[in-house]
């Protein structure tokens, strides 16, 4: 049995982040292993986690990866640990669009058996704030809300007014947060600037929210709330086990451990401040498939891992980066000389505009004959894909779920075989697939789809 909690709030900007990075750092700091998750695909937010508790922050998505992992997948993550602190997504009830409860945090808390504790931005309110969780404690039964935390209190008075109208709402005040400008975090185009682009200011900000944790939030009720879930009745999900399965059940060809007649092929994983986004079981899966994963940084290394077979540039900021990606020459030679060899290469958003020929004006790797730039318009939404022709990643005609969430544009935005076509919002085909070059805006999590990663390091001989 594992102890958890799913932090969720009415809705987005109440402080989710703050409190659950505060309370996983918290216990961490009281000698507990602590599992942290994210609701949903948010790569930033588990960059903090990990910072809080020394473990990789890992997603939860029943958009992308479906309801049926969403439990072993947890379980995984939290293998060892004495307590998992779930942080949610938008308010409690959101989802995807159009799609009912699919993919909200109510969704996983109920998938996980787990109490949830809403976080209330009280900073406008004082008696109402009973009727709001009375309304979300009530709007659905198999959600058991477990207590509330009082986020942005004014005053002692604020707090007696916020506690005296909740006394009666059956529901238990967990903690009361003042207002503290130390704990912020700051945001730009797409949310939270990700830890690995302010690593020192990141560890103060931890720390800040943690000791606001420690002061305001009652610890010992919250973990006898999270050590009140019930037993999960399912298996630890394992990735030497799904890279042998696909979705159907039949076995695919791949490896659970290097042949014994050759070296592991090699795939390199772009990483570094310009491309923070990747999720653990990406690297989980190429490994379970015979796979030897190295990480490089783009804005620093000048030459890709000494043999490297393969390469998978996830999402990021490439465009804060770009002149300093753009005077690293060397390595967007070594990048394209990769590709004319024909060696797969796995590129999502980021990846994407940093094998395009230009970036804002910066000349960039030159692999796709594409030029992109920023844009004021927020592309943002799940998405449901089907693979246009074959590629390195799935054969024509196969179907992955995945997520757009970028302010960038890239003309053209097709190639002559695209890498997708989408069915939602509207239908279109969407990125490139040259050679053993796969490109495209579309964030997919590979964990729902594990034979992506054996037929990649397949095409890694």
């Amino acid at each position: 049995m594992v102890a958890r909690l799913v932090i969720a709030a009415p809705s987005s900007g109440a402080g989710k982040t703050t409190v659950a990075t505060g309370l996983m750092a918290a216990f961490a700091g009281r000698g507990l292993a602590v599992s942290p998750h994210k609701v949903g695909p948010d790569y930033i937010d588990p960059g903090y986690h990990a910072l809080a508790t020394g473990r990789p922050g890992r997603n939860l998505d029943s958009y992308m990866c479906g309801t049926g992992l969403v439990a072993p997948l947890f379980l995984h993550g939290a293998r060892g640990c004495d307590l998992a602190v779930v942080e949610g997504v938008m308010g409690l009830y959101d989802g995807a669009a159009d799609q009912g409860e699919l993919a909200s945090t109510a969704q996983v808390a109920k998938l996980l058996k787990a109490p949830v504790v809403l976080v209330v931005d009280a900073s406008s309110q004082s008696r109402s704030v009973a009727a709001l969780v009375h309304g979300f404690a009530s709007w659905d039964p198999e959600v058991r809300i477990g207590g509330v935390i009082l986020n942005k209190v004014a005053t002692d008075r604020h707090e007696h007014l916020l506690r005296e109208a909740l006394g009666e709402s059956g529901v238990p005040v967990l903690g009361v947060l003042r207002r503290a400008p130390a704990v912020a975090t700051p945001s730009r185009h797409l949310g939270l600037v990700p830890v690995a682009e302010r690593q020192a200011a990141a560890v103060e900000a931890v720390a800040a929210q943690a000791e606001q944790v420690l002061a305001g939030c009652d610890l010992e009720a919250l973990l006898a709330l999270a050590r009140s879930a019930p037993e999960l009745h399912a298996e630890a999900w394992e990735p030497a086990v799904a890279g042998r399965l696909h979705a159907g059940g039949s076995v695919i060809p791949t490896r659970s451990a290097p042949r014994n007649d050759r070296a592991p092929r090699r795939v390199a994983v772009a990483g570094g401040a310009a491309f923070t986004f990747s999720y653990a079981e990406h690297a989980e899966l190429l490994t379970a498939a015979g796979a030897e994963v190295v990480t490089f940084d783009p804005l620093r290394d000048e030459a890709l891992p000494e043999g490297t077979s393969g390469l998978v540039i996830g999402g990021g900021f490439p465009e804060m980066y770009g002149e300093q990606l753009s005077a690293n020459e060397p390595l967007r030679k070594a990048v394209a000389e990769l590709a004319a060899s024909g060696a797969p290469i796995a590129a999502e958003c980021a990846g994407l505009l940093y094998l395009a020929r230009s970036l804002d004006g910066n000349p960039m790797c030159g692999v796709l004959d594409a030029d992109a730039r920023m844009s004021q318009r927020l592309t943002l939404g799940y998405r449901d894909a089907v693979a246009i022709g074959d590629s390195v990643l799935a054969p024509a005609g196969a179907r992955m779920r995945g997520h757009e969430f970028h302010r960038t544009v890239i003309e053209p935005g097709a190639g002559a075989t695209p890498a997708w076509g989408l069915r939602q919002p509207e239908r279109r085909v969407e990125g490139f697939v040259r050679g053993g070059v796969h490109a495209s805006y579309v964030h997919t999590h590979w964990a729902g789809s594990p034979e992506v990663a054996a037929r990649f390091v397949e095409h890694c001989a």
